[in-house]
């Protein structure tokens, strides 16, 4: 994967052009929209894809397990068998281990095969993350990836912003560099946070230092970002 755009389920022109955005794959967000009615309609939309026999994966980013939606989440979403789940505010290794256990029951529940759906923490949405980095080494097999996110590590922190001038603050420059070196550890995917702004040459620059320092992916927010990180993510 190269590109993952995040989609509103509460947006429906959004998701009315996210199939054909070029994206890798598409991330539908259920922590921000975690109502009924959004998680009625990723479900549905996953079905629907999966009738017109889309090609590109899609995953369903749930609550923190922390939280009293996250079993609600995966009730409406998993049998629809999306291709992953991108858990928010994960803390720890013993997060995905815990969310494996749960992905394994819905697939036994729904007839599908035992480790089909794929795990994805975003971590570093908690200040405490940080320090369980190195926990996701053998966590789970459905493990493919680390992602962390700059605005939501300044939100975590009290901060007044998440970059400057020069680039990302401090604190975001650790993030980001123990979220790229917890993935390599793990040996799976790290993927760089969503570039907030319409700036194209910024957006370019951005994709290239984060692929120069050993990013292998990058989030979207927007379909007009994609191909601008697909061809910075390029093999």
């Amino acid at each position: 994967m190269r590109s993952l755009l995040l989609v509103s389920c509460n947006d429906p022109d959004a998701l009315a052009v996210a199939l054909d955005s070029g994206a890798d794959a598409l991330v539908l967000d259920l922590e921000a929209a975690g109502s009924n009615s959004g998680r009625e309609t990723a479900r549905n939309f996953i079905m629907d894809a999966r009738r017109q026999q889309r090609r590109l994966r899609i995953f369903v980013r749930i609550n923190g397990l922390d939280t009293d939606q996250a079993d609600l989440d995966l009730d409406a979403v998993m049998p629809a068998g999306p291709d992953g789940i991108v858990l928010a505010r994960s803390r720890s290794g013993a997060d995905v281990q815990h969310l494996g256990a749960k992905l394994a029951v819905h697939e036994a529940q729904n007839g599908l095969p035992d480790g089909a759906c794929a795990i994805l923490p975003i971590v570093t949405q908690t200040a405490v993350s940080l320090f369980g980095l190195s926990s996701y080494v053998g966590a789970s097999p459905r493990l493919i990836g680390l992602a962390w996110s700059a605005q939501d590590f300044a939100v975590a922190l009290g901060a007044s912003a998440f970059n400057s001038v020069d680039g990302y603050t401090a604190p975001c420059q650790l993030a980001r560099t123990l979220t790229l070196v917890g993935a390599r550890a793990a040996a799976v995917e790290p993927i760089d946070t969503a570039f907030d702004g319409h700036d194209e040459a910024a957006l370019r620059r951005d994709c290239e230092a984060a692929r120069r320092d050993g990013f292998t992916a990058k989030i979207a927010l927007d379909a007009a970002q994609v191909r601008i990180i697909n061809e910075a993510f390029k093999p």
